[in-house]
C-alpha cells in the first residue's frame, strides 16, 4: 500500500471513528481553536499531573475530514507523554506538514509513526491549517493553565 492509500485510509477511519471524542470534566488545560478559512472548530482538553505527564486528552468540534483525524490521532499520540515531549512532537508534526514526503527525512517521519501519513498535506496548501489546527490548540492549551488562548492561525471564541 504506497503512501496516498494510507492516508485515505487513515483520514476516513478516524474521520469516522475519531478516537478520544468528549469533554473531560475537570480538565486542567482547554483551549478553543477556529480556522476562519474553512470554518473547522475545535476544543482541545487535556489532563496533566504533577509531574508534566498528560494523562488524558480529548477533543471536540466539527471539521472537516482532515481535521477531525488529525484531532483523533493527535490524542492518541499523546496520551501518557510529558508536556515537554508533547511540545516536541507538535513541533515535528508541523515541520512534516511544512516539508512534506519529499522534503522531510527517514528520521522525521519514522519519529512521528502513523503521523506521517499526513506528509502529504503539504501537496493541498488550503488542507495544511485543517491538518494543524487541533496542534496549534493543544500548544495553545498546554501553554496557558486552565484558560482558553490560542497561537497561529486559531482564534479563541
Amino acid at each position: 500500500m504506497d503512501l496516498r492509500e494510507l492516508y485515505q485510509e487513515t483520514i476516513l477511519d478516524h474521520n469516522k471513528a475519531p478516537r478520544n471524542y468528549g469533554e473531560i470534566p475537570g480538565a486542567s488545560h482547554t483551549a478553543h481553536g477556529h480556522n476562519p478559512l474553512c470554518g473547522d472548530r475545535v476544543t482541545v482538553q487535556a489532563c496533566v499531573d504533577d509531574q508534566g505527564r498528560i494523562t488524558e486528552v480529548r477533543f471536540q468540534g466539527n471539521g472537516c475530514a482532515i481535521s477531525t483525524a488529525s484531532a483523533s490521532m493527535l490524542t492518541e499520540a499523546l496520551q501518557g507523554k510529558t508536556v515537554a515531549e508533547a511540545n516536541t512532537l507538535v513541533d515535528r508534526f508541523q515541520e512534516l506538514i511544512r516539508l512534506g514526503a519529499d522534503g522531510s527525512d527517514e528520521e522525521l517521519q519514522a519519529s512521528l509513526g502513523k503521523l506521517a501519513v499526513f506528509a502529504g498535506v503539504c501537496d493541498y496548501p488550503s488542507r495544511v491549517t485543517c491538518a494543524t489546527l487541533a496542534w496549534h490548540t493543544l500548544r495553545s492549551a498546554l501553554e496557558t493553565t486552565g484558560a482558553d488562548a490560542s497561537t497561529g492561525p486559531v482564534t479563541t471564541e
